[in-house]
């Protein structure tokens, strides 16, 4: 059975940093492509960033460019969000996602093959 666990989301002010963290199992971690997606209250589910299987092709929604980086560890089947410079329109449920094939585009939620639960994240003074 497929898992992925999100957690390090929380209630943070206007330009403070988290770093959210994905751990999958019951997949080949090592062979799946990894993206974040978010889910702000009223909105629909919206691409953040995806990661390639072997972490040397990144690919980032506008919004987030420049202030959210993703990254992997293989060995610990790990997916990161980091974010920084964090905004009030930030605010949202943030899930991890896998799917067999990369493209350096922004996913569509159809793409995915495997989701997690969400952690939240609020940005607010």
């Amino acid at each position: 059975q497929v898992q992925l666990v999100e957690s390090g989301g929380g209630l943070v002010q206007p330009g403070d940093s988290l770093r959210l963290s994905c751990v999958a199992s019951g997949l080949s971690f090592r062979t799946n492509a990894m993206g974040w997606f978010r889910q702000a209250p009223g909105k629909e589910r919206e691409f953040v960033a995806n990661m390639h299987e072997t972490g040397v092709r990144k690919y980032y929604a506008d919004a987030v460019q420049g202030r959210f980086t993703i990254s992997r560890d293989n060995a610990q089947n790990t997916l990161y969000l980091q974010m920084n410079t964090l905004k009030p329109e930030d605010t949202a449920v943030y899930y991890c996602a896998a799917r067999t094939v990369y493209y350096p585009v922004a996913w569509n939620t159809g793409d995915m093959n495997y989701w997690g639960k969400g952690t939240l994240v609020a940005v607010s003074s």
